[in-house]
């Protein structure tokens, strides 16, 4: 991506994961546009209470595709999520922990600010 994208801030988002690679363009920052169905803008810490209940819903992000050169997640790793399914979770009482600085603006069109800084890990 050659322009630099907002936190929730207003802020130029901060790198949320390399190892593993995230984000939708795997470049480690939950960076998105418009070929990004899925809005992956929620730089989240995982829980297994959340990855099993991703599994639960179609998405299995712990077992590892070496196909697709992914490793399976386990619970601490750093990943970005589609705000909807982190909404869903939330809806669930599942939500894993988030990085607000990591969070990309666009996820606020999904998830409201207030909702989002009560799971936040990097708020002083």
């Amino acid at each position: 991506m050659s322009d630099k994208q907002l936190n929730v801030f207003d802020e130029v988002i901060e790198v949320c994961c390399t190892n593993p690679i995230t984000g939708f363009y795997r470049d480690g920052f939950c960076h998105t546009d418009e070929f990004d169905r899925g809005m992956h803008v929620v730089c989240a810490k995982v829980t297994n209470d959340f990855l099993n209940f991703s599994k639960s819903r179609g998405n299995d992000l712990s077992t590892p595709r070496p196909d697709l050169n992914f490793p399976g997640l386990k619970e601490g790793d750093s990943w970005c999520l589609c705000a909807e399914r982190w909404k869903e979770a939330h809806d669930n009482n599942c939500a894993p922990p988030i990085f607000l600085k990591k969070t990309n603006k666009k996820t606020l069109k999904i998830i409201d600010l207030d909702i989002l800084k009560d799971f936040a890990l990097d708020l002083s």
